[in-house]
């Protein structure tokens, strides 16, 4: 028989590879943390065991489920059903269907504890887990961020190597598993080794046992800031698409501050969680220069992304939990970011002031603005729409999935010439390109290049649009009236609202919008 795959309440029928696949769901998934998308037949964006629970193959205790891949359609439809509300999504590549799998004995699901796979006693060989590739179900590129600092001393930091230690080996680390590495704080951060370096548990183990105690003030925070912004780079091993964590632990408190360090964390797209030792006692908490550290730093003020331990000794029962908590990755709500989880719509003004020379330079911004962004079909999405009296969608938010399928896109978009209804041009785009998206995860922005006085009303179009929870930025030039880049704005209006006397002046403005978009986005996620 076909060997079942164990997967986790969260893998969505994307993440399968093969026509027909064989799966086994976990038990006991939280209902309500499912994202299911249509009936019957599923868009490839749903979580496949909440769809099998969903269509009745399976209920809540889990269970063997074969999942057949379909072509995309249109329409999936809202229903309510054993406990799931699916979801309205009006387009999408791919779909999928459920039906009852073959009885299994192979491997017990992994839910949200870490692979408990065994061996059965049966006196077949069953499948063990597989020693190079690792836990597979733990996806997760790991810095421990380890204390080297006076306050914990030379013998606190070896029991901390210890742990760690015992750490690593739980996760499971290996080529498809998690990956791990370590940084010291001391005076000054250093990084021992990178992601990349090793992908064994043994290498790992023998690396940790060789680190040296460094000493010095515990600069916790500028350790965590250059961390959040060296460590995770491509070529020092970091994994596209998987989750970014910071393990910082924290022998008493940290010599400086971390605030600023947790936000450019945050900004990284950097899942941060503080271990901490031996918190300071009542006395000492007069030395530290802020008392709500902690909350500051994590990734999300929930109580998941914080752990105590009473002290160095006797740790090992603390091991498991904290891995448990590291490889759900479903709980990494940092990993979602600005440059990530947005979806950009640009509707560009291809009035016959314009002319087609300054219409380039347009273009050449908004390509600007669009390549900052990570635009694939789990990522970001970027959507284009020229305006005249008329209204044309050049491309939507599912038409390209790669940043070079959509910057090719936007370099081919051609002049209209015409006149100027703004107003109109909003209202269609609201309904068009953002309708379809409306009930994704991503957040909604609109950018309206403009430049001149539309001959309709745009305060209400613009209004509609906000009110359909997208956020508006407008970009005027040469003669574009500032009420009405102001109407057209979300609030706060000013830090929405651009302009320039020249088509030249586009150029300057990108990194403004760009860090505007991510200061909304941080915002909205508080």
């Amino acid at each position: 028989s076909l060997a079942s795959t164990a997967i986790t309440c969260f893998t969505r029928g994307l993440d399968l590879r093969k026509g027909t696949e064989d799966v086994l769901c976990p038990a006991n998934c939280p209902l309500w943390q499912f994202y299911v998308f249509g009936d019957g037949v599923y868009a490839s964006l749903s979580s496949v065991c909440g769809a099998a629970i969903h269509s009745g193959v399976i209920t809540n205790t889990g269970g063997a489920v074969r999942v057949q891949t379909l072509p995309g359609q249109e329409n999936y439809p809202a229903v309510n059903a054993n406990g799931i509300q699916s979801q309205v999504l009006s387009r999408w590549a791919s779909s999928f269907s459920v039906t009852a799998g073959p009885k299994s004995t192979a491997l017990e699901a992994v839910g949200r504890s870490v692979s408990t796979a065994r061996p059965s006693t049966g006196k077949r060989p069953k499948k063990t887990l597989d020693k190079k590739a690792g836990n597979k179900d733990c996806k997760a590129d790991i810095a421990f961020l380890i204390d080297g600092s006076y306050n914990i001393g030379q013998r606190r930091f070896n029991l901390q190597k210890n742990f760690v230690g015992k750490v690593a080996v739980m996760l499971g680390i290996g080529t498809e598993g998690p990956h791990v590495g370590v940084v010291q704080a001391s005076e000054h951060p250093k990084i021992e080794f990178y992601l990349k370096n090793f992908t064994a548990t043994k290498e790992v183990l023998f690396a940790i046992k060789e680190l040296g105690f460094r000493g010095g003030n515990s600069n916790t925070g500028k350790a965590l800031k250059y961390t959040a912004q060296k460590f995770f780079s491509l070529e020092n091993g970091a994994r596209k698409g998987i989750p970014k964590i910071i393990v910082v632990f924290l022998d008493g408190w940290p010599s400086d501050d971390l605030e600023e360090a947790g936000i450019v964390a945050r900004e990284f797209g950097v899942n941060v969680f503080i271990v901490s030792v031996a918190k300071p006692t009542t006395e000492e908490l007069g030395m530290v220069q802020d008392i709500g550290f902690v909350d500051k730093a994590v990734c999300r003020n929930n109580g998941f992304f914080s752990y105590q331990m009473p002290t160095w000794f006797g740790t090992t029962k603390y091991v498991k939990p904290l891995v448990q908590k590291l490889c759900s990755h479903e709980q990494m709500l940092c990993s979602k970011t600005c440059y990530n989880s947005v979806n950009i719509g640009f509707l560009i003004d291809g009035s016959s002031s314009i002319g087609e020379s300054n219409f380039r330079l347009v273009l050449e911004f908004v390509s600007n603005v669009a390549k900052a962004f990570e635009i694939s079909d789990i990522g970001s999405k970027v959507a284009a729409v020229q305006f005249t009296y008329d209204q044309r969608t050049e491309f939507g938010f599912t038409d390209f999935v790669t940043k070079d399928k959509v910057l090719s896109a936007i370099r081919g978009i051609h002049y209209m010439s015409g006149g100027t209804a703004t107003g109109d041009a909003i209202s269609f785009t609201t309904r068009n390109v953002f309708g379809p998206v409306k009930d994704g995860p991503n957040k909604n922005f609109l950018i309206v290049l403009t430049d001149g006085q539309s001959y309709d009303d745009v305060r209400g179009p613009a209004a509609a649009a906000q009110k359909a929870g997208i956020t508006v930025f407008s970009v005027g030039v040469a003669w574009a009236p500032l009420d009405d880049l102001k109407d057209m704005a979300s609030e706060p209006r000013e830090s929405h609202t651009f302009f320039t006397r020249e088509f030249t002046g586009l150029e300057q403005m990108v990194p403004d919008i760009i860090r505007g978009i991510c200061k909304d986005f941080l915002d909205s996620k508080q």
